[in-house]
């Protein structure tokens, strides 16, 4: 009884210092304390507005993050921890990274007919293909499994930039997130080697704002590099004369062809750079910006909590429940005719909880400002260029 009183007086100092620092240049405030964060949303003073005359020094000076509602000068939202996050655990971080790059070398080596990966029926003939891979590294495959990186760098290079775009992001806004959790799959299961990667947010997310920008900086920034490789890929790429293939992208993985579908974006880069008539062989480099452009449309789709969801939200609010209710009903159509589709909307209601719609923010009525409303339509036109309705056309 005697810790949890001295722990309350402590928490209450850290609250009145926090608010003391600011008081002077405010008319009004609100003060909240979710978790280990403390956000400060105050109101400055007539005489205390503008960049010139606002708390310059005290924000500058503030232990965490802060930024302006509305009109710059006006309002300001501070944020700072009130005690030391856990440390993450980096020893798990590193060993999925480690694993995943083993495994995409693997797939881009599989790609290259430089390896080809085992397998037997079932899933004991998978499990016993996924030990052999593993253990073939230690035996001397490494060596054959290291042409694959033409493929593993660029592919991973986006999944990363990604990842520490949503990171950095949240770290912006004092928000605690993990690393980056890469999940790796052996190649002999899997053309790419893994399911992409996630980070975790630990602590609240104030506003939509808030929520916009983190949403955001992932697919975006992935999204550039993603645009650089395929380009890249595309040089690197030739047309080959085979009648049934013709206007497709495909790639050889372990001798047997994978036929591929467009986006808009993959489409028109594909004609550009690779004309002519017959179909498209892709390039390690181009099938690795290729699959990361799928996975920028897919977690931009506006469901729940996936990208695309956060996103909508920021920008619309609870409005979002709408647009994703019609973009489920959307996948299932597509999923007649493409049967990825039925695990993808499967993967985002589990993700979500079972729903469709994005979970409130503490301060849902809180709009964007229209100053930065523009990241969240970049976000839709990124959405319509890397959206492949049919992935793998038969």
């Amino acid at each position: 009884m005697v810790s949890a009183d001295k722990a309350s007086t402590r928490a209450t100092g850290r609250q009145e210092s926090a608010l003391e620092t600011l008081r002077p240049f405010l008319s009004a405030w609100r003060l909240v304390r979710l978790g280990n964060r403390e956000f400060l949303d105050g109101v400055l003073a007539p005489e205390h507005r503008g960049p010139a005359s606002g708390p310059g020094a005290a924000l500058a000076a503030w232990p965490g993050a802060h930024y302006w509602v509305g009109p710059r000068g006006r309002r300001v939202v501070v944020v700072r921890r009130l005690e030391p996050d856990p440390a993450p655990r980096w020893w798990l971080h590193v060993l999925l990274f480690g694993t995943t790059v083993l495994c995409a070398l693997g797939a881009g080596a599989a790609l290259a007919g430089a390896w080809y990966p085992s397998s037997g029926p079932g899933v004991l003939g998978a499990l016993g293909g996924a030990g052999e891979f593993f253990r073939g590294l230690g035996e001397g495959d490494w060596r054959y499994v290291l042409a694959g990186w033409r493929f593993a760098v660029p592919f991973l290079g986006i999944l990363l930039v990604h990842e520490m775009g949503h990171y950095l992001a949240a770290r912006r806004y004092a928000i605690r997130a993990t690393p980056p959790f890469f999940l790796p799959v052996p190649p002999n299961l899997s053309p790419i080697g893994g399911l992409g990667a996630f980070i975790s947010l630990r602590s609240v997310v104030l506003d939509r704002r808030q929520l916009l920008d983190i949403g955001a900086a992932g697919p975006l920034a992935g999204f550039v590099v993603a645009l650089g490789v395929l380009v890249w890929g595309y040089l690197t790429s030739q047309r080959v004369d085979i009648p049934r293939l013709d206007g497709l992208s495909f790639v050889v993985f372990a001798g047997q062809p994978i036929h591929l579908g467009e986006s808009l974006l993959s489409w028109g880069l594909r004609e550009w750079l690779v004309p002519g008539a017959g179909a498209v062989h892709l390039s390690l480099p181009a099938f690795a910006g290729w699959v990361g452009g799928f996975i920028t449309g897919l977690n931009l789709l506006p469901l729940s909590q996936l990208d695309g969801g956060h996103v909508l939200y920021g920008l619309i609010g609870k409005r979002q429940a709408v647009v994703g209710l019609l973009a489920a009903l959307g996948l299932l159509v597509l999923a007649q005719f493409a049967w990825i589709w039925y695990l993808w909307v499967g993967a985002a209601f589990l993700l979500g909880g079972g729903r469709w719609s994005h979970p409130s923010v503490v301060v849902a009525a809180q709009r964007v400002p229209r100053s930065r409303q523009w990241i969240g339509w970049l976000c839709i036109a990124v959405f319509a260029a890397t959206f492949v309705p049919f992935p793998f056309p038969s």
